[in-house]
């Protein structure tokens, strides 16, 4: 008689992001089993406001699981641990009782409370939420979002006060429903993008909470990575019990994937928007040049840090050559179009459709394409728009070197747009640094597996996490130095007229 086989461990990750949600089934050795994803629409009911309906989030994520789990044959009942990775500033309001939001969720990107943060920084305060939390005041993240519900929303303020409301980035909601409301948690990367938390304690600072207005009831309790978050409960579509053995805001998820474990190790995520982020270990750097300060995890009872710098278009604004210009079909395109020309023709393409993120930080900055000739083409407008977003990064990595003191050896690249060979050829060149793609680029996802699994067991170490990153391509710049500074010079004229 044959013995029985033994059984398989499988790990689920989700990564909840910006215009869809993706289902990584892993296997012990991070081997992708398989991968689903599924869109959901954004809603734009204003001018600079950005929002999404969190019943589509959720029926997104149910979506990709049951499609990742069809689709690889693994039963529901292996799913030995769940990690999360999540679109992070994204702020939802929910009644704790009925379960439904009092609001639609307010996204990232979403700029309706900049005159709030001028309003704070006119008195005088911009210090104390830089000390405090390591951000700067901007709308990108969820402090004034909380604020602008409670203050526009019939009742929120009134219902918050009594008890009934609760806050939580998008994290908080998914484990909220999956648990079926016992757990509202949330964790230190989550935590630490919302404008709330003590950074150096990784507490809910009291002194931020009274500025604002925002009673502390409504807040999630913040948890280390390495603890259980709760655990599937009447979910109709997992089986109950499935520890949710991690959360991570997904730029930290990414670090993780990446396997950036070392002070100086950096990572950049190309996707809707674009995130440079570069280990600190337990210091805190505080910037001194435009980037925030940020936890990266807590593990162990030790928390590390990094330096972050947020471009708020980057992938979007291949959408836009979509479906604003129309000169491509599918995103996919853009690269063949892109290398109909051998340059941009002088074409500069800075692409703050919602203002400037770091090192800039400017909600009212707007989109500009400029050195239009007559011989300007679509093709040097797609290869303008490619290069605007790796100007973009290069402006990060610059102020990275000097926040930390420290020379990049090369830089770590996920994300969709980097099967873009040209986009990232020139990001080489105009760093002048090796980028490196890694085999598999959905590292999001794949760093809440990984961490999902060192919470339960299923990997003994970080080291053997490493061990498993495999190189795809290596990137080495080919641009002259006399061209790089040229280009550069270019691209320092534009932004100084879209900051003008």
């Amino acid at each position: 008689m044959a013995p029985a086989s033994k059984p398989r461990t499988v790990l689920l990750a989700i990564d909840q992001g910006t215009t869809g949600t993706k289902a990584l089934l892993l296997d012990s050795r991070l081997r992708v089993l398989a991968e689903e994803s599924r869109e959901f629409p954004q809603s734009f009911p204003r001018p600079g406001w950005v929002e999404h309906d969190l019943d589509e989030i959720h029926a997104s994520v149910r979506h990709a699981v049951e499609g990742a789990l069809a689709s690889s044959g693994v039963a529901a009942r292996e799913i030995a641990a769940i990690g999360i990775a999540n679109q992070r500033e994204t702020t939802a309001v929910w009644d704790k009782r009925t379960g439904k939001p009092v609001y639609p969720a307010i996204v990232w990107q979403d700029r309706r409370t900049a005159e709030t943060c001028a309003e704070l920084r006119r008195r005088g305060l911009e210090g104390t939420f830089r000390l405090k939390t390591g951000l700067v005041l901007d709308p990108y993240f969820s402090g004034t979002k909380v604020a602008w519900i409670l203050e526009n929303v019939p009742g929120a303020r009134r219902a918050a006060r009594s008890g009934r409301l609760l806050f939580g980035t998008v994290d908080t909601y998914l484990v909220w429903c999956l648990t079926a409301g016992e757990s509202h948690v949330t964790d230190v990367s989550n935590a630490s993008r919302t404008l709330l938390m003590d950074l150096r304690s990784t507490a809910w600072s009291d002194e931020i909470l009274g500025i604002l207005g925002i009673p502390p009831s409504m807040l999630p309790e913040i948890r280390d990575n390495d603890r259980v978050f709760g655990r599937t409960r009447d979910v109709g579509w997992l089986p109950d019990g499935i520890p949710i053995a991690t959360v991570l805001g997904d730029q930290q998820a990414a670090l993780f994937g990446q396997a950036c474990f070392s002070v100086g190790e950096a990572k950049c995520t190309y996707g809707t928007g674009a995130f440079l982020v570069a280990q600190t270990g337990e210091k805190i750097v505080r910037s001194r040049h435009g980037l925030v300060s940020t936890a990266a995890w807590r593990r162990g009872g030790k928390t590390h840090y990094a330096v972050e710098g947020s471009t708020f278009v980057a992938g979007a604004v291949v959408q836009w050559l979509r479906d604003g210009l129309g000169i491509i079909r599918s995103s996919g395109e853009v690269e063949a179009l892109a290398r109909r020309v051998e340059d941009s023709g002088g074409v500069v393409f800075v692409p703050a459709f919602t203002g400037l993120g770091a090192p800039h930080w400017n909600p009212q900055a707007r989109g500009l394409i400029c050195g239009l000739t007559r011989g300007t083409t679509s093709a040097h407008i797609a290869r303008a728009a490619l290069e605007g977003i790796a100007f973009q990064i290069r402006d990060l990595v610059a102020c990275a070197v000097r926040d930390t003191g420290r020379s990049l050896k090369a830089l770590k690249v996920d994300g969709g747009a980097v099967v873009n060979d040209l986009l990232m050829q020139f990001q080489a060149d105009i760093l002048g640094l090796d980028v490196l793609r890694p085999r598999f680029t959905s590292t999001t996802a794949l760093g809440a597996g990984a961490m999902a699994g060192l919470t339960t067991g299923v990997f003994s170490s970080e080291e053997e996490i490493r061990r498993t990153w495999k190189l795809d391509r290596r990137f080495r710049p080919r641009m002259k130095p006399g061209e790089r500074s040229r280009r550069e010079r270019m691209w320092e004229e534009a932004l100084r007229r879209v900051r003008t």
